[in-house]
């Protein structure tokens, strides 16, 4: 059942993280790791199972929406899949915090 805003105390804007901001360049997570450092922990850190189960039922669309930002490698056997921030995401932050002259060539 929908509740008031009024009956919450604090309310924040809904940020998505891009790939690039949580995940090592140099690096390829499974869908878990991913979860994990989309709550800011450690690819690592032990979680209960229900939490874990939470959080990469959080990750999954996150994932499809940001499709073009990821490689991914071809797992063998039942091996899982592993996602990598794609090298094509690097000409668009180049671009990021530039003003529309300094992106044109202006001063």
């Amino acid at each position: 059942m929908p509740k008031s805003k009024a009956e919450f105390e604090t309310l924040y804007p809904y940020q998505l993280y891009e790939p690039a901001e949580i995940l090592e360049r140099d690096l390829m997570y499974t869908i878990p790791e991913i979860a994990r450092r989309l709550q800011g922990l450690d690819p690592e850190a032990e979680l209960a199972p229900d939490a874990e189960e939470r959080v990469i039922e959080w990750t999954i669309p996150w994932i499809i929406m940001y499709a073009d930002k990821f490689v991914i490698n071809d797992p063998a056997g039942d091996e899982p899949g592993y996602f990598g921030v794609a090298e094509h995401n690097d000409e668009s932050e180049q671009t990021e915090g530039k003003s529309e002259s300094d992106r044109r060539g202006g001063n």
